[in-house]
């Protein structure tokens, strides 16, 4: 599994190109901005792109999607609770393309040899969910180095991305963390270090 790492637009978004080496089949989760920046990087490797992995549908994850799915014929993947504008929320939730996959808890998603296990991680969002390829976890906006994502957007709730951070802590064993912004790290690091994952951690029920 080979993981290239842009940072895209004014928000420095993190987009993952997730590769197949052997087969050169991919998944972009998360292209934020800058279509013609992740189609080079696909065209100058050879790559095939299969599926557009959406961690949420906030704009700043998701305005390159169009002309990358017109590109590559690659099919769009969320979480069917970013998926409903409302007047209030909609620079925060994102209509698909007819053909999209609404994925959810337990779905995988198929990559070559690689397999994408989803697991809805809300709080940030009301549809965000994690992807966990291998000992990689990509959390979106649910779980930052040292942080985690804001909850005074519409849509957002503290109580439930706690509950959404105590799952993740939860999960056995180690992992690299690639998340939507910022640095990556990993998920023991964060067990030990960030104030919100520790304090979901000793949250009782």
């Amino acid at each position: 599994m080979l993981i290239k790492d842009f940072q895209l637009g004014q928000l420095e978004t993190n987009c993952y190109i997730v590769t197949d080496e052997d087969t050169l089949e991919c998944a972009v989760i998360d292209p934020g901005d800058e279509s013609n920046t992740v189609l080079d990087y696909l065209e100058d490797h050879k790559l095939r792109c299969r599926f557009i992995f959406l961690t949420h549908g906030h704009y700043d994850h998701t305005m390159a999607v169009a002309a990358l799915a017109e590109e590559t014929g690659a099919a769009v993947c969320i979480n069917e609770r970013d998926t409903k504008a409302t007047e209030e929320n909609a620079p925060f939730a994102y209509s698909p393309p007819d053909g999209a996959i609404l994925y959810s808890e337990g779905d995988v998603m198929r990559v070559g040899s690689l397999e994408f296990r989803v697991m809805e991680t809300p709080g940030h969002s009301p549809g965000s969910v994690t992807l966990i390829c291998g000992d990689a976890l990509f959390t979106g906006d649910t779980l930052f180095r040292d942080s985690c994502g804001r909850t005074d957007l519409p849509g957002g709730d503290m109580n439930t991305l706690l509950r959404s951070l105590r799952r993740l802590a939860e999960l056995p064993g180690d992992y690299e963390v690639y998340p939507g912004h910022m640095d990556s790290t990993t998920l023991e690091r964060e067990r030990r270090f960030n104030y919100y994952m520790r304090y979901a951690s000793g949250l009782q029920g």
